[in-house]
């Protein structure tokens, strides 16, 4: 009994087995069958990419980098001498002239030194007359005229040394500028320490930036440059008339400073610039975004669309923007590179182009 029972479940097995084979067989009618009818015969894939038709393009070599406004000319005011301050002449905030008087300490003390010294003047002179008449006549030694030409000269010193005294209780602006707010009174005490105001000019403003290492070499007195601030939506354009003699040593920068004329006064010191310094300028560029470059084996390689397949073609590159890389051969105008699925792309793919960009 045992026996025919091994025997009846082996040709259930056989059975079992051939069921399945024929059914594996026999052809589908399901979504798998419906699938491999939209694959092209031989197994491959078509890959849906972009692409883009190269065609000439102007490309600018730009170094982006971060600065600040700062002010043509900027110093704080404050008197030459001690005293208290009698007068203060200017408005807060307003423009001034150079050599414009601004304010003044108390110089009474030395206007009547003044007025003392120059009346002894007409006094001296005549000494100085009489002596040289005297001396025509041998009436007197040429030593005594000497004498009485010292005293004048030495009068003559003293009220100059005075004017200079005087000039030094008046608070001049040193050049064309707007005057900050005022730190002082009227009747409270200056010295050369008390700062009286700021003034400041910013006709024309400097931009000041610093630029890596490798590019220091690249950046010289004439380089031209673009920037914007911050509440403008306008770009400015300024050049650089001046770096640093050298780099810095702690952040291996140079230190560069362009001028804008700002006429108007519109742009303010102290304010953050973003700055595109200008390299050069390729008016017929072969142009591509850099996600179409494939590297590769230390080469850099692109793939073109030829009769709906990918083809590589080995590519020199040259200089490179944020988001788009120069192409100095392998290309030529009116090629089709493929600018997107790079990574899934090999020599003879079949690709469908859903998009040009």
């Amino acid at each position: 009994m045992k026996k025919y029972l091994k025997w009846g479940l082996v040709a259930l097995i056989i059975l079992g087995t051939a069921v399945f084979g024929y059914f594996q067989l026999m052809p589908k009618e399901n979504e798998e069958l419906a699938l491999a009818d939209t694959q092209p015969k031989g197994g491959k894939k078509v890959l849906e990419v972009s692409a883009r038709i190269i065609s000439p393009r102007l490309l600018t070599d730009e170094i982006p980098v971060i600065g600040r406004l700062v002010p043509d000319e900027e110093v704080q005011l404050s008197f030459e001498t001690s005293g208290k301050i009698t007068d203060i002449y200017f408005q807060e905030g307003s423009s001034v002239k150079k050599g414009t008087l601004l304010a003044k300490v108390n110089d009474a003390q030395l206007q009547a030194q003044l007025a003392r010294l120059e009346a002894q003047v007409p006094l001296a002179e005549e000494r100085v007359y009489r002596q040289s008449t005297l001396l025509q006549r041998d009436a007197v030694s040429k030593e005594a005229l000497e004498i009485v030409k010292t005293e004048l000269a030495t009068l003559n010193a003293d009220i100059e040394k005075t004017k200079a005294q005087i000039e030094q209780t008046e608070l001049r602006a040193p050049f064309d500028g707007v005057i900050g707010l005022r730190q002082v009174s009227v009747g409270s005490y200056a010295s050369p320490s008390t700062v009286v105001a700021k003034l400041t000019s910013v006709t024309p403003i400097k931009i000041e930036f610093s630029v890596p290492e490798r590019y220091a070499s690249e950046v010289k007195r004439g380089t031209n440059l673009e920037f914007t601030v911050e509440g403008k939506l306008e770009a400015f354009k300024a050049q650089v008339y001046a770096t640093e003699a050298s780099l810095d040593a702690e952040t291996h920068t140079l230190l560069v400073r362009a001028l804008y004329p700002n006429a108007n006064g519109e742009l303010l010191s102290g304010q953050y610039a973003g700055i595109r310094l200008k390299q050069k300028e390729v008016a017929d560029a072969i142009a591509i975004p850099s996600e179409a470059i494939v590297p590769e084996m230390g080469k850099n390689k692109v793939f073109v669309c030829r009769n709906g397949k990918a083809e590589p073609v080995d590519v020199v590159t040259g200089i490179r923007t944020d988001s788009e890389i120069q192409i100095v051969s392998g290309l030529e105008f009116g090629d089709t590179i493929l600018t997107s699925g790079t990574l899934q792309l090999r020599k003879g793919s079949a690709v469908k182009i859903i998009s040009y960009k």
